[in-house]
């Protein structure tokens, strides 16, 4: 089993910056050979993806973000991060960490993010 902790939420002000976390446990040998993702949901709207990377670091972004969030692996701590710069206010959502493979999805509890003056 993998479980999948995000942290770093939180309320921050038009064009400022956050970073999430999220820290990934089980196996570390397979944790470091999964496909991670950040996704966000805001309300009313359905979960959509923000940036992925592959297990060998390999990245991509929402045409929404490009430019403003960096999607980033420590291998060594087990953790993904995502440094968003520029927030926007329709960059509030609830934020999601996922991690994939052949033998499974999993998700993590989601961490809200708030952009709001």
């Amino acid at each position: 089993q993998v479980q999948l902790v995000e942290s770093g939420g939180g309320l921050v002000q038009p064009g400022g910056s956050l970073r999430l976390s999220c820290a990934a446990s089980g196996s570390i040998f397979r944790t470091i050979n999964m496909d991670m993702g950040w996704y966000r949901q805001a309300p009313g709207k359905q979960r959509e993806l923000v940036a992925a990377i592959t297990s060998s670091g390999s990245t991509n972004y929402a045409d929404s973000v490009k430019g403003r969030f960096t999607i980033s692996r420590d291998y060594a701590k087990n953790t993904m991060y995502v440094r968003m710069n520029s927030q926007r206010p329709e960059d509030t959502a609830v934020y999601y960490c996922n991690a994939k493979d052949r033998g499974g999805d999993y998700w993590g509890q989601g961490t809200q993010v708030t952009v709001s003056s």
